[in-house]
């Protein structure tokens, strides 16, 4: 899609001082090169869960891509709002490829989370494949209509709201991570601070960048920035004691709740994830603003293009649900 209809860049740079950071050792090691110099995989880990800041509805595209360098985009499990299942020529193929819809409440999500992950869970510590399973905890784009339910949280929680980035909401998030960690040895965290240059600061990335704009009126990004820091769940992430976790949330087709998160491991949880996100918002406001420090940090530059010509027809795949529909719909027209 990228490379046929929307051409564009990931620029990585990777944390080296802050929580989460890398060593040069380690970036040197995750990225790997062909003798032409182009960047054709990147050795981050096979089983993540992954979250990011929201600032246009193509996000979940462009860190997909990411996970196409990374060799498990075959298995990524990637959580939107329920409204996106019914986007035209998108939604079928995104319902094909195993998306999870949830409707942002979580008295509704809880039971088909818990099923998604229990599932999930169970196949990732049975087979030893990739995993990545994506969400994007701020549960909605950054816009006029937004800004002001996330100022409206800040107040109830009597802390500063964030210029670029909505406040996070823990729950699903922190839910996710004690049900899976549990399950897969070793699971990582990768954090993602997406920045689109040209949208200023405190400004609304969907005002510059939408879906029809970016495939249909063929206008992209001219890059897309992506900050990577990574954790350990188990060490890094206080999910709190996780000894007594139900890791068997669906029993015969019956959902069984697991014990409520005690009151101080929850807060313990929101409070690390508000940090973390004060830090993304504060990264991104220095990157606009060009500071020097951040904007001349080296970058590893990954133009969007498949590695092999022959899997061009495979990414296209993507779309066969939409075509069948399409075609069965005229063919329905023509005959009744």
């Amino acid at each position: 899609m990228n490379q046929c209809f929307a051409p564009t860049s990931l620029y990585l740079t990777f944390e080296t001082e802050g929580q989460g950071r890398f060593t040069q050792e380690e970036v040197q090691q995750i990225v790997e090169r062909d003798p032409t110099g182009s960047v054709v995989t990147l050795n981050l880990p096979s089983k993540s869960v992954i979250i990011s800041n929201h600032q246009v509805y193509c996000d979940w595209w462009y860190v997909w891509c990411l996970t196409y360098f990374m060799r498990v985009h075959r298995d990524v499990f990637i959580v939107l709002k329920k409204s996106l299942k019914w986007v035209p020529i998108l939604g079928p193929g995104m319902q094909m490829y195993r998306f999870i819809f949830l409707a942002r409440s979580w008295a509704s999500d809880q039971a088909q989370l818990a099923k998604k992950l229990s599932k999930l869970g169970k196949k990732a510590e049975e087979e030893d494949k990739p995993f990545a399973f994506m969400l994007f905890p701020e549960g909605t784009l950054v816009s006029k209509d937004t800004r002001p339910i996330s100022k409206k949280y800040a107040d109830k929680l009597g802390i500063p709201d964030l210029d670029n980035v909505l406040l996070p909401r823990a729950t699903g998030l922190h839910y996710s991570l004690r049900s899976l960690a549990p399950r897969i040895s070793g699971l990582k965290l990768l954090d993602i601070t997406i920045i689109y240059p040209g949208v200023p600061p405190r400004g609304y990335g969907q005002s510059y960048y939408t879906l029809r704009s970016i495939f249909c009126d063929r206008v992209p990004p001219p890059m897309v920035h992506m900050h990577l820091r990574l954790f350990d769940v188990a060490r890094d992430v206080p999910i709190g004691n996780i000894s007594n976790s139900n890791t068997s949330a669906i029993v015969n087709g019956t959902w069984n709740p697991t014990p409520d998160i005690p009151e101080s491991e929850r807060v313990n949880f929101d409070r690390w994830l508000r940090e973390l996100w004060t830090s993304k918002d504060q990264y991104i406001t220095r990157f606009l603003e060009g500071d020097a420090q951040v904007v001349k940090q080296k970058s590893v530059e990954i133009p969007l293009e498949l590695r092999d010509t022959v899997e061009v027809a495979g990414a296209y795949c993507f779309f066969a649900p939409a075509i069948a529909t399409y075609i069965w719909a005229m063919l329905t027209k023509a005959l009744f």
